[in-house]
């Protein structure tokens, strides 16, 4: 029986239909895939750039904290030289201070006069010499013959052997030093220097760390304190 042509458009109708269907489904299967596609690259690049935006910031902590270290202590090391840099003129000041009163020691006669015998004893004692010279500021002449003649009977009492000393009449002591003296053996090349300044600063040296303590308090820094 052969088909009408009504019968044939209705099977052309009904394949158009079939094939839009099938069209229809494949576009929406290839819409979920795509957008399944397209959610697993965004979530992909998002984690990615992520873990790059936390490994900056990471860095850049980091790289503060390690510039905060080293202002602090650079801050730590300019605070610590600053307080140095007072102690030491605190004790500058106090060592100028030492030496105006031992000038003024020496304007005291008597005072200034046992004190060179205490020195030249002293000096005397250290190098053992039978002959000695001692040179000593040119206004303290005098007061060191003095010194001198009250000193060799105490010398010669203690060591059983006398000492001739003699006072340098050509080469004197700078006069603004605070006073003292300086023995040397016959031929020159032994001294023993017993100015005021020298005992100072001898004095000084032994007692820095007795100083340090009185003025500024034991060291908790310190392990060893000889």
């Amino acid at each position: 029986m052969a088909l009408t042509d009504a019968d044939v458009q209705k099977q052309i109708k009904h394949m158009m239909a079939f094939i839009e269907q099938e069209a229809s489904e494949k576009v929406e299967e290839i819409d979920a895939k795509a957008e399944e596609e397209f959610n697993i690259e965004k979530g992909r690049l998002v984690q990615t750039q992520r873990v790059k935006i936390m490994e900056y910031y990471e860095k850049k902590e980091k790289q503060i904290e390690q510039h905060k270290k080293i202002q602090m202590s650079n801050l730590t090391n300019q605070a610590r030289l600053k307080v140095l840099k007072v102690r030491d003129d605190l004790i500058t000041d106090l060592l100028s201070e030492a030496r105006q009163r031992l000038a003024e020691t020496a304007k005291d006669p008597e005072r200034y006069a046992k004190l060179l015998e205490g020195l030249l004893l002293q000096g005397f004692f250290q190098l053992l010499e039978p002959k000695v010279t001692v040179r000593c500021r040119k206004q303290d002449v005098e007061t060191v013959q003095a010194a001198v003649n009250n000193t060799i009977p105490v010398y010669k009492e203690a060591v059983k052997s006398t000492v001739a000393v003699r006072i340098d009449q050509d080469r004197f002591l700078p006069s603004d030093i605070c006073g003292g003296v300086e023995v040397y053996n016959d031929n020159g090349k032994i001294k023993v220097s017993n100015t005021l300044e020298s005992r100072l600063e001898l004095i000084a040296q032994q007692m820095m760390p007795e100083i340090r303590v009185s003025l500024f308090g034991a060291n908790p820094n310190r392990k060893f304190t000889d």
